[in-house]
């Protein structure tokens, strides 16, 4: 049975896990989402999911559980790792001048340089209907307190954008979306990071 790790550190565990769940029925496949909270935990599953939240708690908790360096190593070994929001701000290989205050460590794992508040504070939230590349129809995306990805380096590809502003990219199966595909009712997100494996 194929199992994707929530890493349970911060933020929407139980929807991802709700979503993995739907998409892995939707698709026909065995398979389960599970939270992780710890090496043994990640070294159980064969893909993973960081959820949003506040991304120096998270960071500062992926130091504290030991998770920062098993992920890097899991990941830079071929396991597919979804991003989300503050997950995909952790992805990144460089912050911006927040990032660098709060002295976040980033995972270093995508090519690619974000703007962790690019779409303003938490009462900017908003939705928009998106066009996400190899995507037959649009994607109803939230986004609350949203980063952005500003550019990106050879093999990190941008997937979709919100006025000019990168809200999803892919390197390889890693993937950065600086929305909540969780919060939607739409596995199609979800499904691409099961494929992976």
């Amino acid at each position: 049975m194929k199992r994707i790790g929530i890493i349970a550190a911060q933020g929407d565990v139980s929807e991802h896990i709700l979503a993995v769940n739907a998409a892995f029925a939707e698709l026909g496949d065995r398979g389960e989402g599970v939270a992780v909270r710890s090496p043994s935990g990640l070294s159980a599953v064969h893909a993973v999911i960081l959820p949003g939240g506040e991304s120096t708690a998270i960071s500062r908790l992926l130091v504290k559980f030991g998770l920062h360096d098993a992920l890097v190593e899991r990941v830079n070994q071929g396991m597919p790792i979804m991003g989300t929001c503050a997950g995909a701000i952790l992805l990144a290989s460089r912050g911006d001048g927040d990032v660098a205050r709060t002295r976040t460590v980033l995972l270093g794992l995508m090519d690619m340089t974000v703007n962790r508040n690019a779409f303003g504070r938490q009462r900017e939230s908003f939705q928009a209907s998106v066009s996400i590349h190899g995507m037959d129809r649009s994607f109803e995306a939230v986004f609350i307190r949203a980063p952005a990805i500003m550019e990106v380096g050879k093999g990190c590809i941008p997937l979709a954008r919100v006025e000019d502003r990168i809200i999803m990219a892919r390197q390889g199966s890693r993937f950065a979306l600086t929305f909540h595909p969780e919060l939607t009712g739409d596995t199609r997100i979800h499904a691409l990071l099961i494929n992976e494996i």
